[in-house]
């Protein structure tokens, strides 16, 4: 593996395949495309893999310098677990379940500092080069494929084969292709989901913290604590109703409040009540609301790690469609207002105990926006139809139709278009089959654009942007990259079928179970919903 950085001789360098951002699925489309070109012709392709980060911090997106230690798995029903005779999880790709084996991941909690190491090792497997800290000026193009990549540096790098995993679709943007802001999706083009500054603490055992948020709990659902109740009234931000909303919590359960206490699991804690929030919201002086306070400690998702230490995913901060696009071209940096909320939370754990509280050095940007002009763009609708036909299925995934903070706007664009009953209207859990086509772009004949940002429309995007779903589609890719290469044809021409048949033969398919909601109903609400905020 030749680091880049030390290389000073010619201004262009030649390549088969560039991954452009170290998110894992664009990592993993490189190096099952490495493999299987290996499988072909018995030699490795050259590859480079080239990110704007700073690969001293390490390897692996917002995984690793974003330190998102908790992992969000595939959410599959036990009757289908049962009738597939698969795990809680399921069966995820080949590619993502080698990294969980190799970074020692018991069920969702990812030590960064192996993570780094695993996907280094699998990299200097495959002989890919890396070079980070780099800007794009410029993409050179023939017609309708990518021939360049021009650095702001002066180098140029030419390939065969690209790919974008880039949050924000970046490398895709350079090449002419047109996204979406935002929600654009929904017109709500200013609109955003929340980023996430995620930090690591010491000294909290999973004990201490279960006793810390019983004895918060307790208070808070006694009504004659005055302290306890002017921290609510405070995070309700002078709301009468929004205090009675996280009022009631507490006073419902106050006679077994363990029916809303965290829960801890093998290598995690699940949050379930804002106690913890509402007492921080409280020492500051500020509302539990995004669109009021702009940040927001929401109820935890935290990773138990060894020694003691715990990486928590909770630290909310509201962003436009713009601010999200300039954080993530901008190296995904917290800002000095991020930075200046977290010291406030790093005194507040302070006095719970921890020891010390270490934030990330990039923040978990979740969305920003998405390209158009793919083979087959994927709609939630879809998603809840099962995705594609399990003829020509690569994988399957299932998870939540999950705004993490929510979407500005969708309420009141909801009611002009007289759509304002289906806000209430419980999004169910799709289970679907996974292909590529949402990845590749009719104009660019070698690009693939595997992120958040791939060709998701309506709702898609909030299960679409989750890592293990994208490892599953990383792989497809990988595989269609090198049959393009060897056959010489256009990416965009390669089937979810050709790629199916390949993993199959080569033993590579997971287990195929997506599923059609069963209730007609909510998918043609969905439906009308999705389409309806479009027009």
């Amino acid at each position: 593996m030749l680091d880049l950085q030390a290389v000073n001789n010619s201004n262009i360098r030649n390549y088969d395949i560039i991954t452009f951002g170290d998110e894992l699925p664009g990592i993993f489309a490189l190096v099952c495309a490495a493999r299987e070109y290996y499988r072909r012709t018995n030699k490795y392709p050259r590859s480079l893999l080239l990110f704007k980060g700073n690969s001293q911090l390490g390897i692996g997106g917002h995984l690793v310098r974003g330190a998102l230690s908790y992992l969000d798995r595939s959410v599959v029903p036990a009757d289908i677990r049962k009738l597939h005779k698969i795990g809680i999880y399921g069966e995820s790709s080949k590619i993502y379940q080698e990294f969980l084996t190799k970074a020692e991941v018991t069920q969702v909690a990812l030590d960064t500092r192996k993570a780094d190491a695993v996907l280094r090792g699998m990299l200097k497997e495959v002989k890919a080069d890396i070079l980070s800290n780099i800007e794009i000026e410029s993409v050179t193009k023939s017609g309708s494929k990518i021939t360049a990549i021009r650095l702001t540096k002066g180098e140029i790098y030419t390939a065969k084969q690209f790919i974008d995993a880039t949050i924000n679709a970046e490398l895709a943007q350079f090449s002419g292709a047109k996204k979406l802001k935002g929600f654009e999706t929904f017109g709500l083009p200013s609109s955003e989901l929340s980023v996430t500054l995620t930090f690591e603490t010491q000294g909290l055992t999973v004990e201490k913290l279960k006793d810390l948020e019983m004895q918060y709990m307790q208070r808070l659902a006694n009504p004659n604590d005055a302290v306890a109740q002017n921290w609510m009234k405070v995070a309700a931000g002078g709301d009468s109703e929004r205090f009675s909303q996280l009022r009631e919590a507490f006073s419902k359960n106050q006679h077994d409040l363990s029916k809303i206490a965290m829960y801890a699991g093998s290598d995690y804690i699940d949050v379930r009540s804002y106690a913890l929030s509402i007492v921080y919201h409280g020492f500051r002086g500020t509302a539990l609301s995004l669109d009021q306070s702009r940040a927001l400690l929401d109820k935890a998702n935290i990773a138990i790690l060894e020694n003691g230490r715990m990486s928590w995913n909770a630290l909310l901060f509201d962003v436009s469609a713009d601010e999200a696009e300039n954080l993530a071209r901008g190296n995904a940096k917290p800002t000095a207002a991020m930075l200046e909320e977290m010291q406030h939370l790093i005194k507040w754990f302070k006095s719970l105990g921890a020891t010390t509280v270490t934030p990330a050095p990039e923040l978990y940007i979740r969305h920003a926006g998405n390209i158009t002009g793919v083979i087959d763009p994927l709609t939630g609708t879809e998603m809840l139809q099962g995705g594609v036909s399990p003829q020509e299925a690569i994988g399957t995934f299932g998870y939540h139709f999950d705004v993490r903070g929510g979407i500005a706007g969708l309420g009141t664009r909801a009611t002009e278009k007289g759509m304002g009953n289906l806000l209430f209207f419980q999004l169910p859990v799709p289970l679907f089959n996974v292909g590529i086509q949402h990845t590749l772009l009719r104009n660019i004949d070698n690009l693939a654009v595997i992120s958040p940002a791939s060709g998701f429309e309506g709702y898609a995007c909030s299960a679409g942007r989750i890592v293990e779903f994208n490892c599953a589609v990383a792989q497809g890719i990988g595989i269609a990259v090198v049959t393009s290469i060897l056959s010489d044809r256009a990416l965009n021409e390669i089937s979810n079928l050709e790629v199916r048949n390949i993993l199959a033969s080569t033993g590579s398919l997971p287990k195929i179970y997506g599923q059609s909601h069963p209730k007609q109903d909510d998918i043609a609400q969905l439906d009308r919903f999705e389409n309806g905020m479009s027009a």
